[in-house]
């Protein structure tokens, strides 16, 4: 067992990426394994047999494999920032994130494999998500989600977004939700993600330990 907590991890999976921000910005320093998802590491799957990232073993042997217990995981150690600080309706505006608008990123990400409409079908499903964000970013001086800085709504939404953006950056960059797009941008060239995008190459038994955290940098 390594000293420290393990954390299997795909640099471009969302999931991932914010389980990433938060481990990097509590400061915890963890044993990251960088997964080739056609090739999963058996000893992943022996922990997680769902076979997703992110996975994280404890010291203590416990594992935990979604990725907001992640997050709360490491803030609860130490949140720097008070994203743990209760807001007004993250959880509903979490759920929305992970349900519905998950659906319909998927589809426009991938529409071929769901001819049953056209890409554009699928992009304003996951516009309304967009619209409602832009919303709330009116209401918070365009600073936050759940509030008038980041919080852990934040981070739990900008890898979705992210992703969404990137489908079709043209069309994300022309979209009337301009307070969307400079928190997005904000996000996106902060100093916080991008140094969780660094690149690993993928982790095998009798690897040399990488350390990942705010500390291991």
């Amino acid at each position: 067992m390594s000293a420290n907590p393990i954390l299997y991890s795909f640099r471009r999976c969302p999931y991932a990426m914010r389980a990433r921000m938060a481990v990097m910005k509590s400061g915890v320093v963890c044993e990251l394994r960088e997964v080739v998802l056609r090739d999963k590491p058996v000893s992943m799957i022996e922990l997680s047999p769902k076979g997703t990232v992110p996975v994280l073993q404890l010291a203590d042997g416990q594992v935990l494999e979604e990725s907001l217990d992640v997050m709360r995981w490491a803030l609860d150690i130490n949140d720097p920032d008070n994203w743990l600080e209760p807001t007004e309706d993250v959880e509903e505006l979490i759920e929305q994130l992970d349900g519905d608008f998950k659906d319909a990123l998927d589809r426009y990400k991938y529409s071929v494999r769901f001819p049953e409409h056209p890409q554009s079908y699928y992009r304003d499903q996951g516009a309304e998500f967009l619209a409602m964000l832009e919303t709330r970013l009116a209401e918070n001086d365009g600073l936050g989600l759940c509030g008038t800085r980041t919080t852990f709504a934040d981070i739990a939404v900008f890898p979705f977004i992210r992703q969404f953006a990137f489908v079709d950056k043209a069309w994300f960059d022309d979209a009337p939700y301009p307070l969307l797009q400079t928190w997005f941008n904000r996000h996106l060239e902060g100093e916080l993600f991008l140094s969780v995008m660094q690149k690993y190459p993928a982790w095998k038994p009798g690897d040399d330990v990488l350390l990942f955290g705010e500390a291991a940098t």
